[in-house]
């Protein structure tokens, strides 16, 4: 029995997922033996195969190619324990474009430090991309960016947030 899914992806994001010489594209289907059919003009990617498992991970990758990953990133989806998720800032910032650019900023901060500073604490990787923030990592360090990113783009202190985070981590790491 096969299995479809659809998904689509920002067009500016189309030739990262299929890679040079379509080399991307060839290691998501070989790694999951699956196949990726890619309408470059609209930016649907459909996926078969016979295990839904795989597609769902599969339609995961190309989710976090589409959200302004590099494809090396988004193949450690590959491995169980790491996750994907993302944040919509239009959540926080309502139907102001204005709000929304400066929240987006707080999350980016000067020079992309706050954004850096998240990573370096909670050990994931982040991408800022239009209106969403994406996180890939563990299920518990995800959790943790998730966490300081709401609470930034909920107008907490960026200094209040890097407290917290190494506080979190200490806690984790106490309990290895």
């Amino acid at each position: 029995m096969t299995f479809n899914y659809e998904t689509r992806i920002p067009r500016e994001r189309i030739a990262i997922l299929i890679g040079t010489r379509g080399s991307v594209k060839r290691n998501i289907q070989e790694a999951l033996s699956i196949t990726l059919h890619v309408n470059s003009k609209e930016g649907d990617v459909t996926l078969e195969g016979e295990d839904s498992l795989d597609l769902f991970i599969g339609q995961t990758i190309v989710n976090a190619i589409g959200r302004g990953f590099n494809p090396e990133v988004a193949l450690k989806l590959l491995g169980q324990e790491n996750h994907f998720e993302t944040i919509n800032i239009e959540d926080y910032s309502g139907s102001s474009k204005e709000k929304l650019i400066r929240i987006r900023s707080r999350a980016i901060g000067t020079e992309g430090k706050a954004r850096k500073t998240i990573e370096e604490l909670t050990g994931t990787h982040t991408v800022i991309y239009g209106k969403t923030i994406s996180i890939i990592g563990t299920y518990e360090n995800v959790a943790l960016a998730r966490r300081a990113f709401e609470s930034l783009l909920s107008g907490s202190r960026h200094s209040t947030i890097y407290t917290w985070l190494e506080k979190q981590r200490k806690k984790l790491r106490m309990k290895l």
